[in-house]
């Protein structure tokens, strides 16, 4: 079997770290083509080592040039930089799978390039879906790239559905683990300090995917992402409380039937299963004891509790850009959140604001005609997704402002 050359975005990330383990697993199966990240140079040096990859792409112009300086696998790898670097990393007619792990709308550009190249796209970045989904699908469509999802709860579902058409599917269940604060009394909430909302009970994430799971802002994106990726209606989208991590997803058929995919919460399954799909990777990994678990528990997601959640399934009644205005507040407000600008339930707050002011932009009975945006109610281009995204972002500024204020 010829190797299979890889592009790994996002490789000092989560998601990448564990992508170069299963590769490094596999020895005279997969070479890495292409490595890029944000700003860790540390541990790009250290990868660049260990993988000898022909390029790595450090988005940040000063990260790149302390890379040269480095001089990491002897020179031999060449260094790139910015949007440039990366979308010659995806673009290259060499490469056959791109891993797409960046976090954030930074990500898009990279993504599109790859689908319009005709990639096979390991998906990890849900924020491609949620500021463009039905663009992305309709380019994989036109261009016959695959589209491989890496979240656990979509490749769960990727699964269970194996090619089944929407006709035949009643509903998804996406689970959600309900975050660090589950059993939290609300009242409660007010208090809650970041070091408790970063401890989630059963994955081991970044800063920001964190925050989003304490919110269930990251559930309410993948319900976006899960409408664009398998083509079901918002309604026909569920979300269940399942603390124990262990039934990934749900599908219902029309007949009845419920199919499940299980796994002890290891990223590495569902990157194993992208990189060697349709095949199977036999992976010396811990194996899912039932009897040890003895049980599983499910539970609807209490009405109100999630504000987030609400918030992320209202953007995506309301289409258009409204899901990637959401996503860029998000972003903003999490970002001010870490840096200790204001309390936990504030990003639920400040979100509420935000969407209120984007109703009463779409709204025509309040606005005056043609006042919104046209990215703002139709996603037409990467770069109306971008503008929609950034939309989100200058409207959530005042209000992080206005709450740094009453904070401090």
């Amino acid at each position: 079997m010829a190797e299979k050359l890889l592009t790994i975005l996002g490789s000092t990330g989560s998601v990448g770290r564990n992508a170069l383990d299963v590769v490094a697993r596999f020895p005279g199966r997969y070479r890495v083509h292409a490595l890029a990240a944000h700003s860790n140079i540390d541990r790009l040096a250290a990868q660049i080592e260990a993988h000898q990859p022909a390029l790595a792409v450090v988005f940040d112009a000063a990260g790149a040039e302390e890379l040269r300086r480095r001089r990491p696998g002897q020179g031999r790898t060449a260094i790139a930089s910015g949007m440039a670097g990366l979308l010659e990393a995806v673009t290259d007619p060499r490469v056959h799978q791109v891993v797409a792990g960046m976090v954030g709308a930074v990500g898009l550009r990279p993504a599109h390039a790859a689908i319009q190249a005709g990639k096979q796209v390991a998906l990890a970045n849900k924020e491609v879906m949620v500021l463009a989904g039905e663009l992305m699908m309709n380019l994989a469509r036109e261009t016959g790239s695959e589209l491989l999802p890496v979240d656990s709860e979509h490749n769960a579902i990727f699964q269970c559905l194996r090619g089944a058409p929407a006709s035949q599917v009643e509903r998804i269940l996406l689970t959600a683990s309900g975050g660090p604060f589950r059993d939290l009394p609300v009242e409660r909430l007010a208090s809650v300090t970041r070091e408790e909302a970063l401890n989630h009970p059963n994955w081991k994430m970044g800063p920001k995917i964190s925050i989003d799971s304490a919110t269930m802002m990251n559930k309410g994106l993948e319900v976006v992402e899960t409408r664009w990726l398998f083509g079901l209606p918002p309604e026909r989208i569920s979300v269940l409380i399942h603390r124990q991590s262990i039934v990934h997803s749900l599908v219902e058929f029309v007949d009845g039937s419920v199919i499940a995919q299980l796994g002890l919460p290891d990223m590495r399954t569902p990157i194993a299963f992208c990189l060697a799909y349709p095949d199977r990777l036999h992976l010396d990994l811990p194996r899912l004891n039932l009897a040890q678990v003895g049980r599983l528990e499910f539970q609807e997601a209490a009405e109100g509790r999630y504000p987030c959640l609400d918030l992320a399934l209202r953007s995506l009644q309301l289409g258009g850009g409204a899901p990637a205005a959401l996503n860029g507040a998000n972003e903003s407000v999490v970002a001010a959140y870490l840096d200790g600008a204001f309390p936990f339930l504030d990003i639920a707050g400040i979100l509420k604001g935000v969407m209120a002011h984007l109703e009463q932009t779409l709204d025509r009975r309040t606005a005056p005609p043609c006042v919104a945006p046209p990215f703002l109610t139709e996603v037409r281009s990467v770069e109306d997704a971008i503008a929609a995204d950034e939309w989100g972002r200058a409207a959530a500024r005042p209000l992080i402002e206005e709450a740094r204020t009453v904070c401090c």
